[in-house]
Formats: C-alpha cells, structure tokens, sequence
C-alpha cells in the first residue's frame, strides 16, 4: 500500500509541475541554474587519501611507500605525505606537495627536506594515479622511475573484529567510528567513535581522535586506534586492504589490570551494505 501511495504522490507532483503551478523560470532562487563549467572536473576525485608507490629504475633503490593527503582549490594542488621505505626519508616528516592538475595531468614538488626534493609527474583518472617520480638533491640525488597511486575512499562507520591474545585467547569488539572529512596538517584523518568488547577487562571503549603519529587516523593504508577504556588504553595498528575493507594488525593493551598484546583484524561496513 506505501508503494502505491507514494507513485500517486510522485504522478501529483508531475502534473503540478506540468500545469504550471510550480517552477517559475524567473524564480531563480528556488531552482539555480549551473554556475558554469568546473574548470577542474577531476577535482571532486582528487581531494582525498592517498597511498602510492615507486618502482625505481636504479638498481639497488628500494620502493617507497607515500601515504597522506591531497587537496585542490582551482587547478592549484596541495598535499601533505610521509614518505617510508627509505634511510634517506624520516617517515614523521610531513612532506609538503604544491603543484596543478589540468585535464587529468598532475604535476607536483615537494619542499626541499634535507636537501631532497621530489618532482611527481602523470595522470590522473578515476581515483588513481600513474606517472613518474624524481629525487633531486641530498641522499637520494638520482632516484627516479615509477609511481602509481590509489585514493583510499573514506572507510565505512561499522566496525566488528576479533583481538587474538600472544597467548592464544581472543575476544572481540563492535562498534560504530567516523573518520573526518578534512585531513590534518599531518596528511592525516582522524577517527572518533565508541566502542564495546565482549571481554571481562573491558567492556566498552572511545576510539579518540588524533593525528599521524599519534590517537586514531588513518593515512593512505595506515589505519591506528587508540581505545580509552575504564581499564587501560588499547592501542592498535593495521594496514587497510581496500578489497575486503579490513583491517590488519596488531595491538597492545597497557595502563590497567589486563595489559597484553597480540594480533587482530577489523572488518568494516556500512548499514546499506547487503
């Protein structure tokens, strides 16, 4: 019956319209018109997290991993990443990227960091990234080769998992969290939530907030939590596999009666998956 009433709901609503007794072209505040072309339609993708790696056409130079934030205003690029996999990089470095986008080609610098500077150039579309990469200065003077690059989307605010203990035991956690919209100045982004366990250390827990490297963010693939609990703080760091939106890794609890460590993996979803 509530399917019926709602298609005489819609047909009203058509003939409305279709009789004159609604839209006015005049009218412009009710209706507004497009404000024009998007100069940079590929921008919508582009402002996210993100996680890349390199493939070096110099023999012995190891991958790096590149993990953080992009952003755009107009055809202006901006990010902030760390960079891992290298003795010339300190991955707590936050690197800044300035650069443009313009018509799916991207072009980015990053700031001089003891002495190196990393050039980024390729092409953009449906949220990844293939091109080519370049180290001038410093230690890694003369890296370059591949980069290919994926945009992590934002993780889905159900969670459930199962914590295994070192010595074998486990038990597990369910819960809702939210990651923020907008990246911190680390190239981060935070997650907040609540929490509760079926173990009798601690029954329920807040994930708090934070930012690379600290509290509970996620950062390209890097997903880490910090669960305040009445009993201790559990502190859990993983690797997002975005195929089957999971989460592995491992944990630590300290700071209460129960402290131990041991592995977990977390599953993510959301209420309209089915």
């Amino acid at each position: 019956m509530k399917h019926w009433t709602n298609i005489s709901w819609l047909s009203a609503v058509v003939l409305l319209c279709g009789c004159g007794g609604g839209y006015d072209p005049a009218d412009k505040s009710r209706f507004p018109g497009p404000k024009g072309p998007d100069p940079t339609p590929h921008g919508r993708d582009i402002v996210m997290n993100w996680q890349f790696g390199t493939a070096s056409a110099v023999p012995g130079r190891p991958p790096l991993s590149i993990s953080g934030s992009i952003d755009q205003s107009g055809n202006s690029v901006t990010g902030a990443v760390h960079v891992g996999g290298s003795a010339c990089f300190d991955r707590l470095t936050t690197v800044g990227l300035t650069g443009a986008l313009t018509n799916g080609n991207i072009s980015l610098a990053s700031a001089s960091v003891a002495g190196q500077v990393i050039t980024l150039t390729g092409s953009f579309s449906d949220g990844a990234l293939t091109g080519t990469y370049a180290i001038h200065g410093g230690c890694a003077d003369g890296d370059h080769g591949s980069i290919t690059g994926s945009a992590i989307p934002y993780i889905a605010n159900i969670l459930n998992g199962t914590f295994t203990t070192s010595g074998g035991g486990t038990f597990s956690v369910t819960g809702d969290e939210a990651q923020n919209a907008r990246a911190d100045p680390e190239g981060s982004f935070a997650i907040s939530g609540k929490v509760t366990f079926n173990t009798s250390c601690f029954t329920s827990g807040t994930i708090t907030p934070g930012e690379f490297p600290s509290g509970s963010f996620i950062m390209g693939t890097t997903v880490a939590l910090a669960i305040q609990s009445s009993n201790g703080t559990l502190a859990f760091l993983g690797t997002l596999d975005r195929d089957k939106d999971e989460i592995s890794g491992d944990y630590t609890v300290s700071g209460g009666t129960c402290d131990q460590t041991g592995t977990a993996v977390l599953v993510l979803s959301s209420p309209w998956d089915y």
